[in-house]
């Protein structure tokens, strides 16, 4: 008898994730959801400071010759995320369009990053120069 109630105590649990996945946040596991209040989602713009941050930094292990010395030319400087959008997968995946400025000339970057809020971590994927 207890296995048969772990059994459907599991699969009720799984269904409520599937209920909430695809009904309580109003998107669908896989599917890309925009996310409309992108200036003002205090969460969207601090990924998308994180994912500049990461840039810099991989980038400036990548150059050689860096002495720790901050401000160095060709580094970005945070603007604002412009627009996002979000997929579930193993965590939520962040589609970001960044504005930054470098060397005072103000660009946009497309970016991904994925958070898993079980585990604390967010990871950037993907940064580069938009192609729009």
């Amino acid at each position: 008898m207890a296995k048969t109630e772990l059994i459907i105590l599991s699969l009720s649990f799984a269904m409520a994730l599937s209920f909430m996945a695809v009904e309580g946040y109003g998107r669908m596991v896989g599917g890309r959801t925009e996310v409309t209040d992108v200036k003002t989602n205090k969460e969207v713009q601090e990924l998308g400071r994180f994912a500049v941050e990461e840039y810099n930094l991989n980038h400036r292990i990548r150059r050689r010759g860096y002495d720790g010395s901050e401000g160095r030319s060709g580094e970005l400087v945070f603007s604002e995320v412009v627009e996002a959008e979000t997929q579930v997968v193993s965590g939520i995946k962040y589609y970001l369009k960044i504005e930054a400025t470098e060397n005072e000339l103000r660009k946009t970057f497309e970016s991904v990053v994925v958070v898993k809020p079980w585990l604390h971590s967010k990871e950037l994927l993907h940064f580069s120069p938009s192609t729009q």
